[in-house]
């Protein structure tokens, strides 16, 4: 898939849930509208898909409010007053956590920002259609053993 692919998809799953993407544009990068698929062009060939993909308009509106999201705990290691007042290491493990918030997509944010590759964090959150083969021929081959 290639990057203007990618960012037509973002761009489209965005305004599904109520992202004006003329008005972001215009208002944001002030550029003049010509169509649809030469902003996205132009996004993807000046490599300005950062300024959408980090601007909270655009994430507030392409992970919605109260969806469920699925994210990891890491390890955590700290010390603290133990019940018998001498000082203790406390080891916690990591593990997956769910929940459903208003603000999902100031988390994914943070995430993204530290991501190497923000469209690939990005990606992991598209249902397209080479997905759903590869999740097809993988059923298959499963009930197939």
């Amino acid at each position: 898939m290639t990057r203007f692919e990618l960012l037509q998809l973002l761009v489209g799953q965005a305004r599904t849930n109520g992202f004006e993407f003329r008005r972001w544009y215009v208002g944001k990068l002030g550029l003049p509208w010509q169509s649809a698929r030469q902003a996205v062009e132009m996004l993807a060939a000046e490599r300005r898909y950062y300024a959408l993909l980090f601007s909270h308009e655009f994430a507030s509106r392409f992970w919605k409010a109260g969806e469920t999201m699925t994210f990891q705990v890491p390890t955590q290691s700290f010390t603290r007053r133990m019940k018998d007042g001498s000082i203790g290491t406390v080891k916690r493990k990591g593990y997956t956590r769910r929940s459903a918030r208003e603000d999902a997509w100031l988390y994914h944010l943070k995430e993204m920002a530290a991501a190497e590759e923000p469209l690939r964090y990005m990606r992991r959150y598209l249902r397209v259609e080479d997905d759903l083969e590869e999740e097809s021929a993988v059923l298959v081959n499963e009930t197939e053993e």
